[in-house]
């Protein structure tokens, strides 16, 4: 009976700890995606995200490229969409952030900050639509090595972003049309650590 009660009260407590993940809700032309994010993982990259998300950045944004490794040239391909608020995928509004090395794997839904060099991340984010260890620390689809920091996976909408890797796009990977971001709202409060 005891051990019983220990048991329910583990899976309640750890259930109560699921719960208390942010989530974003990206509202798309394509459809309805729900984001949980990783704060314990990724705390810089989480609460940079979360920034652009509670100013309504990405508001009117886009996911404006989609890879396909069964048609990308490069030796590491990768399956993802990318998304950038109105400005474009080289928001400065904000500064960059440090690369958080977070040990999360790019699999199925992870969501991740795209970036040219180390320290460079700001607004543009990518899903990962199916597994692509290349895109993790050591991989090799970055000539640094460094990897991209993961900060969060999908929890509803992983056909949606499939759908939207399935767009039409041309031959530089840009969506044509790009798939236009309605809204992007926190659910619930964001985490302590990044401020009020």
């Amino acid at each position: 009976m005891v051990l019983a009660t220990f048991v329910a009260f583990s899976a309640s407590a750890a259930s109560a700890q699921e719960a208390e993940k942010p989530r974003v809700v990206l509202q798309t032309d394509a459809g309805r995606m729900v984001v949980e994010l990783a704060p314990e993982r990724a705390p810089l990259t989480v609460c940079n995200f979360l920034s652009y998300v509670a100013d309504g950045d990405y508001d009117g944004g886009s996911f404006f490229r989609t890879v396909v490794s069964a048609t990308n040239q490069n030796p590491n391909p990768i399956d993802v969409i990318q998304a950038a608020t109105p400005r474009g995928s080289d928001d400065r509004s904000r500064s960059p952030i440090k690369l958080e090395r977070t040990g999360m794997s790019h699999v199925s839904g992870t969501i991740s900050m795209a970036r040219d060099g180390p320290d460079t991340a700001t607004s543009s984010f990518f899903i990962v639509t199916q597994d692509t260890p290349s895109l993790d620390y050591g991989g090799g689809r970055n000539p640094d090595g460094q990897g991209f920091a993961a900060f969060g996976r999908l929890v509803e909408g992983l056909d949606v972003a499939r759908l939207i890797q399935m767009s039409p796009a041309d031959d530089q990977e840009q969506l044509t049309p790009p798939v236009m971001i309605q809204s992007a709202r926190l659910l619930g409060a964001a985490p302590e650590s990044c401020g009020s």
